[in-house]
């Protein structure tokens, strides 16, 4: 059975950083393409990074190049969104996907909030 768990959000003043964690089971994460979005109030879900599984290839929001970066421990199986200088307009809830095949795997979440 697979499951992603994301953890590290929190409350953070404009211009801090934070480190997203998406811990994965019932899979390897080396060997797939994995994912954050991000889903702000009243907004559709939306793409914000990418690593693939076979390259190590990364891919980024247009409008977050820069200050996210996407990074993976297959030893801890383990994904990574590290976020710097961060604005109010990022608050959100963040998500982890995992894509297998044709198939999308989704964690639960975890809020962050910018004070700004």
């Amino acid at each position: 059975q697979v499951q992603l768990v994301e953890s590290g959000g929190g409350l953070v003043q404009a211009g801090g950083s934070l480190r997203l964690s998406c811990a994965a089971s019932g899979l390897d994460v080396s060997r797939y393409n994995m994912g954050w979005f991000r889903q702000a109030p009243g907004k559709e879900r939306e793409f914000v990074a990418r690593m693939t599984g076979s390259s190590d290839v990364t891919t980024y929001a247009d409008s977050l190049k820069g200050r996210f970066t996407i990074s993976r421990d297959n030893a801890k199986n383990t994904v990574y969104l590290q976020m710097n200088s961060l604005k109010s307009e990022d608050t959100a809830v963040y998500y982890c996907q995992c894509q297998v095949l044709k198939y999308y795997y989704w964690g639960q979440g975890t809020q962050v909030t910018v004070s700004s």
